[in-house]
């Protein structure tokens, strides 16, 4: 089979890498020269996941993926096609699709009759069917169920273990017809090798949805309901400090879900995009009620990380206030979604200074994000984990000279290492 994979992003490139493992020829498109230019040269073009080096390396020595800027002539000598194109939210918290629209124009204006064409990207329901599908049929004159097969795959992975995930996760399809189900389910079937998971209510494997509708709301609820999950911790955490209550000996002793579903500051825990996708669910469904008060709980987290440091210090203003950890999550190398930026943008709006320290980021690499770089052991006053990185395990005062306060937004680290110096978890009362 010849495939497509347009998008070479953290999630694409690893499905296009999968796919050419299992015997498909691929062709990956990408805007980008520079990850075209080290895809051709077996070089992943970011690190952090795990086990794409060598197996990119592999496939590509054995003539299996190649990489182009040409996303029209890709499409055109493929059987099929699946997109990996990112959707973002705008200002307006609205899905903006331009860059989804641009590949799918590219798509259509390449496709060949007979075509399967996979959407992965999370989408808003309806977007498939409604929006993607009839720019496919105008452009390439194709008819969708006859010489277009059209479905959607909702991508179920995380940055950092993709290969693992495709094996864990049952793979959801739903076409526009039952004969573009058939084909992606084939497709899916061909490329993707799954591990035994008897706590499933079906083999796991690829299943096949009712519709590309089913499929698209099977991914949003799936996201939105961890993120409302996510809302419920934090006010657990907030109502715990504020009453000198500690929440981790409430959570073992329920018996519920565990610590780490608490809400770091400013970053929901899990994917990047679980604060994300909610908003397309309430795209489709403004009136919701939990997903939207979660929201609105969740982002108010950074402000309140600074509320505990104050109501602890008396003030902030002119302090040099470090945000530990960049990233969205420990040990994934991923800014996008991460509560730094608003965290610094609170630390800010409280008169103090914001620093910014990333073991996964050079100090040339923070600054160009337009952040203020921090370097273990210069002077500071007050320090936020924001990412559970392993190598904060180690992060003793020493490392931070001056410091008198550290806000543990991740409830990571050591407290016998701390004992000199007010340590304040999340969800811990003081």
């Amino acid at each position: 089979m010849d495939l497509c994979v347009v998008g070479l992003g953290k999630i694409g490139l690893p499905v296009a890498v999968q796919a050419a493992g299992s015997g498909c020829r691929v062709r990956g498109a990408d805007i980008s020269p520079e990850v075209v230019r080290k895809v051709n040269s077996g070089q992943e073009p970011f690190p952090g996941e795990h086990d794409l080096a060598p197996r990119l390396h592999q496939v590509v020595n054995d003539g299996l993926l190649s990489a182009t800027t040409d996303t029209v002539e890709a499409v055109a000598a493929s059987d099929a096609v699946i997109i990996v194109v990112p959707l973002v939210v705008g200002e307006s918290a609205n899905p903006d699709f331009q860059a989804l629209d641009d590949a799918t124009r590219s798509v259509a204006t390449g496709l060949k009759p007979g075509a399967l064409v996979s959407y992965e990207t999370t989408l808003p329901v309806h977007t498939t069917r409604q929006r993607f599908a009839p720019r496919l049929a105008e452009i390439s004159g194709l008819s969708p169920g006859q010489d277009l097969f059209v479905v959607h795959s909702p991508e179920r992975v995380y940055s950092g273990r993709v290969f693992a995930d495709l094996r864990q996760y049952p793979k959801l399809v739903g076409g526009l017809d039952p004969a573009s189900t058939r084909r992606g389910v084939e497709l899916y079937e061909a490329i993707l090798d799954f591990d035994e998971r008897p706590d499933l209510p079906y083999a796991n494997g690829v299943w096949e949805m009712e519709s590309a509708e089913a499929a698209e709301l099977a991914k949003l609820a799936e996201t939105t309901y961890r993120n409302v999950n996510i809302g419920l911790a934090n006010e657990f955490a907030v109502f715990s400090e504020h009453n000198g209550i500690d929440l981790h000996g409430v959570i073992e002793a329920s018996n519920s879900q565990p610590f780490s579903a608490i809400h770091q500051p400013g970053v929901s825990v899990g994917g990047h995009c679980i604060p994300v996708y909610p908003k397309f669910y309430l795209a489709n469904d403004p009136t919701a009620t939990l997903p939207a008060a979660a929201i609105v709980v969740n982002e108010a987290m950074p402000s309140h990380a600074l509320d505990v440091v104050v109501e602890h210090t008396g003030g902030v203003s002119g302090d040099r206030i470090v945000v530990l950890g960049a990233t969205y999550r420990g040990g994934v190398r991923e800014l996008a979604f991460s509560g730094v930026g608003p965290l610094v943008a609170e630390i800010t709006s409280r008169g103090a200074t914001a620093l910014v320290h990333d073991p996964m980021f050079s100090h040339d690499e923070l600054t160009e994000c337009g952040y203020q770089v921090y370097e273990l052991g210069q002077p500071c006053d007050i320090a936020i984990l924001q990412a559970d990185h392993k190598e904060y395990l180690s992060l003793s005062p020493a490392d931070l000279p001056g410091v008198r306060l550290v806000y543990d937004g991740r409830s990571f680290l050591s407290d016998d290492q701390w004992s000199e110096t007010t340590l304040i978890k999340i969800g811990r009362g003081t």
